[in-house]
C-alpha cells in the first residue's frame, strides 16, 4: 500500500512539474520582445587660437574661420546632443562663436548657432532616411577643429560647401555605400526673400576596399536663388600605411554657369587638390603636413578682382600634442600665389605670405 502511494505522489510531482513548465515556455512564447531604451549622448568641444601674420596683417588671411592678426581669439564652443532608439535618431549640434557664425553665413540670430539640426529613421539596417540640416559630405575637412589635424583650413574648405538642409537615403551593401538626396540649394536652410526655392541633388559613392583604405565620390548640383547652376564633383581618399604613418587626399572642381536673364551662358570653373601626410611616432604627438593647390583662372573666387586669373599653392605644417581631451597645435603656413594678391609688411602687393598659429581645443 506505502509502494502504491509513493508512485502516485511520484507521479503526480512530475505532473505538476511538466505543467509548470510547459506554461512558463508558453507565457515566454507569446511575450513581446524587449524594446531597448533610447539613450542620449553628448558631446562637445571649445578651441581658442592666436594667429601672427609676418606682414602684420590679417588681409593676408583668404581662408574661413582664422581672420585675425596678433591677437587670442576665441573659437567656437560647441554641444552636440544626440538621442538614439532602434530605429529613429535625434540630432542637435549647437555651436556659438565666429566659428560658428561663418559656418552659417547664410542664417543670422539665434539660427547661427544651428551646426546640424535633423531627425534619421532607420527602417532596416542596410538603410537610413535623413531630414533636416548636416554638414556637407563633400571635401575632407571638418568644421569641428578636434577632428583636423590642420587647424587653419583649406582653400577647398573655405569655398565649400557647408551645409544641406532636405532629405537624405543612405544605403549600405558590405563594402559600398550609398547617399542620394534632394536639398535646398547649398549653405540655404531658408531661401532668401522673394526667390523661388532653387532645389539640389546631391549624392556620394564609398567603398571600402578594407580595413586601412577608403574612397569616397561626391556631387553636388542644382540651381542657386539667383537662377545661376553650379555643379561640383569631390573625391576623398584616404589610407593607413601603419601604426605610424597614413595618408589623405581630397580633389574638387567646381562649374557655375550664370544666369543672364534668359539663359546660363558659358560655365567658369575653380578646381583644387590637395595631400596630408600624418606622421605619429608617439601616441601623444604627431605631425600633418598639408600641401594645397588651389586654381581659379577663370577668375571665379580668389582672382575675381586680379587681372588675370592664377592659383596658389598654399604649405602647412602642423604639430599635434595630446593627451586626453586636449590638442595643443603650433602651426607654419606658407602661401604663395601666380598673381600679386598678397601684401608685405609695407603693405605693398606681393606672391607670398607667411603666418604662425597657436591653437588650444578640448573635447569630451
Amino acid at each position: 500500500m506505502v509502494r502504491k502511494i509513493f508512485v502516485a505522489a511520484i507521479a503526480m510531482a512530475f505532473y505538476v512539474s511538466s505543467f509548470a513548465q510547459a506554461t512558463a515556455d508558453s507565457v515566454a512564447a507569446t511575450k513581446e520582445p524587449e524594446e531597448k531604451k533610447p539613450f542620449l549622448t553628448i558631446t562637445g568641444s571649445a578651441d581658442v587660437y592666436y594667429r601672427y601674420d609676418f606682414a602684420k596683417t590679417k588681409a593676408n588671411n583668404l581662408t574661413s574661420f582664422t581672420n585675425t592678426q596678433n591677437a587670442m581669439t576665441l573659437g567656437m564652443a560647441s554641444v552636440k546632443f544626440e538621442h538614439k532608439s532602434d530605429k529613429v535618431g535625434f540630432v542637435a549640434d549647437l555651436g556659438f562663436g565666429m566659428r560658428a557664425q561663418e559656418f552659417a553665413y547664410n542664417d543670422a540670430g539665434i539660427v547661427q548657432a544651428i551646426k546640424q539640426l535633423y531627425i534619421s529613421y532607420s527602417p532596416a539596417e542596410w538603410l537610413k532616411f535623413t531630414a533636416g540640416s548636416w554638414a556637407t559630405h563633400v571635401g575632407y575637412e571638418l568644421v569641428d577643429p578636434q577632428l583636423n589635424r590642420n587647424y587653419s583650413m583649406s582653400y577647398m574648405f573655405t569655398n565649400g560647401p557647408f551645409t544641406h538642409t532636405g532629405l537624405k537615403a543612405d544605403i549600405t551593401k558590405g563594402k559600398h555605400g550609398f547617399m542620394l538626396g534632394v536639398s535646398n540649394a547649398t549653405d540655404y536652410r531658408v531661401p532668401p526673400d522673394g526667390q523661388i526655392n532653387k532645389k539640389f541633388f546631391i549624392g556620394q559613392y564609398s567603398i571600402a576596399f578594407n580595413d586601412n583604405f577608403k574612397l569616397y565620390l561626391n556631387y553636388v548640383g542644382g540651381k542657386n536663388p539667383d537662377s545661376s547652376k553650379t555643379s561640383q564633383v569631390d573625391a576623398v581618399l584616404t589610407g593607413k600605411f601603419s601604426d605610424n604613418f597614413s595618408a589623405g587626399f581630397n580633389g574638387t572642381i567646381n562649374t557655375m554657369k550664370p544666369w543672364d536673364g534668359t539663359k546660363n551662358v558659358d560655365g567658369k570653373s575653380w578646381w583644387g587638390s590637395a595631400l596630408y601626410l600624418n606622421l605619429d611616432p608617439k601616441p601623444w604627438f604627431g605631425l600633418t603636413l598639408r600641401g594645397e593647390m588651389f586654381n581659379d583662372d577663370d577668375q571665379v573666387k580668389m582672382f575675381a578682382s586680379a587681372p588675370a586669373g592664377g592659383n596658389i599653392f598654399a604649405t602647412t605644417l602642423s604639430a599635434n600634442f595630446k593627451t586626453g581631451g586636449f590638442i595643443f597645435i603650433p602651426e607654419f603656413r606658407f602661401e604663395n600665389a601666380s598673381e600679386e594678391i598678397f601684401l608685405d609688411k609695407d603693405m605693398l602687393p606681393t606672391k607670398s605670405y607667411g603666418a604662425f598659429f597657436i591653437a588650444a581645443i578640448y573635447s569630451f
